[in-house]
């Protein structure tokens, strides 16, 4: 079985007491009602990640009032998306190679960060200074400005990419709200001190399960164990990412560690096919029903990774995100260069794995030995 499930698609909801006391519509973002006219209202945006900083511009001259409920600013860049000239488009098309150039550049000016993430955080300020610059360009309040300014380590929290976000914030219209929320009422939203904004829409821009998507999902293994127990138990972890000790059969697409902070998923999307397809090829190879890896490979692997990790600017940035999970473990991320991923996905290393049902399996009657249970 091969869950291509991913994340960042099952919506997160805050704690807040009286949440579903509220008389006028409220929705998530990935969930958004599109019967809702937002012209003329009051419109509440909870959060200020990447969902909120592409929805505020959007709909802020289209409603009467804007109420922006921030935690903790992020850091937003310029977003670089320039319309591309006919005359470059029609390269693209001609020149045999140039499109894969380009794209080559542009994975390398992406991975270029990774020594900063990693290895010596230090190394971003020029990034800080540019997002600083971005504000001050967009922002002429000094108070709002101080209330827009990250004060972490840029890159602990996701980057994020707007050329119109702090426009938008700096709208008459927007009122940055800062004090944190203590209850929703039947008409509004109370804040920390004390002061109750009445709205007719509210949006949460809360973002998603991440650490704890697997709870959705029951997948037993080889002896019954369900794995849902096994990583509440022990903890979120997969060999290389992608394959679970005694879950034979079983192939994670964007598993454990392997998201990314500073480059495109899709690169590790890519490996991580190679190598499921090197596996099942392996498996055949020695007539084997299935294969799973050692819990000591995927235990070096693991503790080999976390002891990277330790010192990165996910890590160790200043910052509380959702690349940790509730112990301060980063359960989300790869800790490296993404080159190092793809060269440790080139083939699987069979003295890593146990093959099971040797001189039984064929690609004609392999069994899948790790499945959803009814």
């Amino acid at each position: 079985m091969i869950s291509g499930a991913g994340a960042l698609h099952i919506p997160s909801f805050p704690d807040i007491d009286g949440r579903h006391e509220f008389t006028g519509p409220a929705f998530h973002s990935a969930e958004w009602d599109h019967s809702v006219d937002l012209t003329g209202k009051r419109v509440a945006i909870i959060g200020t990640g990447a969902s909120a900083i592409q929805i505020v511009p959007e709909i802020v001259d289209q409603v009467a009032e804007l109420q922006l409920y921030q935690r903790t600013p992020p850091w937003v860049v310029p977003r670089s998306n320039p319309e591309i000239p006919p005359a470059l488009r029609q390269a693209m098309e001609n020149i045999p190679g140039l499109r894969a150039l380009a794209r080559l550049g542009l994975y390398w000016a992406q991975e270029a960060l990774a020594f900063g993430m990693t290895k010596r955080p230090n190394a971003l300020r020029f990034i800080e200074a540019y997002a600083k610059y971005n504000i001050r360009r967009s922002v002429k309040d000094r108070e709002l400005r101080r209330k827009l300014t990250p004060h972490y380590r840029i890159g602990c929290k996701r980057i994020l990419n707007s050329t119109t976000y702090y426009r938008a914030v700096a709208n008459p219209k927007t009122n940055l709200i800062t004090d944190g929320i203590t209850r929703i009422t039947r008409n509004g939203i109370v804040t920390a001190d004390g002061t109750e904004r009445p709205v007719d829409v509210i949006v949460y821009a809360t973002g998603f399960h991440v650490t704890d998507s697997y709870t959705y999902v029951q997948i037993k293994g080889r002896h019954g164990e369900d794995l849902v127990d096994r990583w509440n138990r022990e903890g979120i972890a997969a060999h290389r990412g992608i394959t679970v000790a005694e879950m034979p059969n079983l192939f994670f697409l964007l598993g454990p560690n392997t998201g990314l902070g500073h480059n495109s998923v899709v690169f590790m999307i890519e490996s991580q096919i190679h190598y499921v397809a090197d596996a099942i090829a392996k498996c055949d190879k020695r007539g084997a029903q299935a294969l799973a890896p050692t819990r000591a490979a995927q235990d070096r692997f693991n503790d080999e990774l976390q002891r990277k990790l330790a010192s990165s600017v996910w890590n160790s940035g200043g910052c509380s995100s959702w690349y940790l999970d509730e112990h301060g473990k980063n359960t989300v991320l790869w800790g490296g260069y993404t080159w190092q991923y793809w060269r440790a996905t080139r083939s699987v290393k069979t003295d890593e794995y146990q093959f099971l049902g040797v001189g039984n399996g064929s690609s004609e009657n392999r069994q899948t030995v790790a499945a959803p249970a009814k």
